[in-house]
């Protein structure tokens, strides 16, 4: 996410959303009354314009808020920490009321009242499975082109939408506040209000369903979700470090917690695996954590993959021994730290508190522009 304020990127989020469904609903109208009664010239035009605006809008807001436009995109994002969880209502109300805005506005650009209920049934098994398919689409693109291919995602994302508004039996909301706003057009674009919490279930669902078999692919999506959906400008300048143990669940969850409290986002970051990941964080690893005020007991240890190493900038290795995989061209660095696996609370502190003392040191030698705090 980029530096802007909450303030910022909720008003971008806010003004993308209005623009997008301005087009969505203006171009509908504009089509309905040019194309002579041809549903298929209407729908064409419609997706075309929806296309290109999205182009535009991501590529305009995208630095600046994520350009997300959507409640199940910014869900998905908390859900792989790309946001705090805290900040998804602010950008859910600024989506929906900025998706309102632009239905009142279109429909007043071509003179119609700013906001009259749709007649326009959209409904049944089949259009419920063509909003799940979109979505599950969207949220595929994505992922998958945020990981090696970010800076296409604009292109990516506008050319699904594109072919998705054909091939899908709901002609691909995709959003639900998008889908909101529409149930206030009677228009070409419309859709019953009693039609959308069904289509917004069905989306929840694909995203979630994309996001979950993203995750088995890409075991890192968490460290790449920050780049939902347009990377900051210095993301390909992010120094990546990756602290490896063998349960992923003591040591190496502490080590980048810690880091990633002390360092500057913008320059470096802090992920964490294991050779052997436990089903949990070791409870009295999380108690020695919450005790100053950081919470790690929601952590999810992942597997430490060659390709997870690859990715890295520096690995540091914290007892997993000879299973830590070698990469060359990683700078590799051996902390050889006990392990705090049933051990008493006391005995846990003291770990904690030399990682402590280690991660601030690593920042001040290996990365001293990324210190984001006084005390490092």
């Amino acid at each position: 996410m980029s530096g802007a304020s909450l303030s910022k990127r909720t008003t971008a989020e806010f003004l993308g959303t209005a623009f997008l469904v301005a087009t969505v609903v203006g171009s509908g109208i504009m089509a309905e009354r040019l194309a002579g009664a041809n549903v298929a010239l209407a729908l064409l035009a419609n997706s075309i314009a929806t296309g290109a605006a999205l182009v535009a809008l991501i590529l305009t807001f995208g630095n600046i808020s994520g350009a997300h436009f959507n409640p199940a995109v910014s869900f998905v994002d908390a859900l792989e920490q790309g946001m705090p969880w805290r900040e998804v209502p602010v950008y859910v109300v600024a989506q929906c009321s900025g998706g309102l805005l632009g239905t009142a506005i279109a429909n007043l650009m071509f003179g119609a009242p700013a906001f009259s209920l749709s007649h326009h049934t959209r409904t049944g098994a089949g259009q419920w499975l063509g909003e799940f398919v979109a979505t599950f689409g969207l949220l595929s693109v994505i992922w998958g082109c945020s990981r090696l291919r970010s800076n296409a995602v604009p292109y990516a994302v506008a050319s699904y939408i594109t072919a998705a508004y054909w091939f899908t039996s709901s002609t691909s909301f995709a959003n639900p506040a998008v889908s909101i706003a529409r149930a206030f057009s009677d228009s070409f674009a419309g859709i019953r209000l009693q039609d959308v919490p069904v289509f917004v279930i069905a989306q929840m669902a694909g995203a979630l369903a994309a996001t979950f078999l993203f995750r088995w692919f890409v075991p890192t999506l968490p460290s790449l979700a920050e780049n939902i959906l347009m990377p900051h400008p210095t993301t390909s300048k992010v120094k990546s470090y990756l602290f490896a143990c063998t349960h992923n669940a003591g040591r190496s969850q502490m080590a980048a917690a810690f880091f990633n409290l002390y360092a500057d986002p913008s320059g470096c970051h802090a992920v964490s695996a294991g050779t052997q990941p436990a089903d949990r964080i070791h409870p009295e690893v999380a108690e020695a954590m919450r005790e100053i005020g950081i919470d790690i007991g929601s952590a999810a240890p992942q597997k430490l993959t060659d390709e997870l190493a690859r990715g890295a900038s520096v690995l540091v290795a914290m007892g997993c021994g000879e299973t830590c995989p070698y990469v060359p061209g990683v700078k590799t660095i051996d902390w050889p730290l006990p392990d705090p696996k049933g051990q008493s609370l006391e005995t846990v502190r003291a770990i904690r508190d030399e990682i402590q003392d280690k991660v601030k040191a690593l920042l001040r030698s290996d990365c001293a522009e990324c210190v984001a705090c006084d005390n490092c």
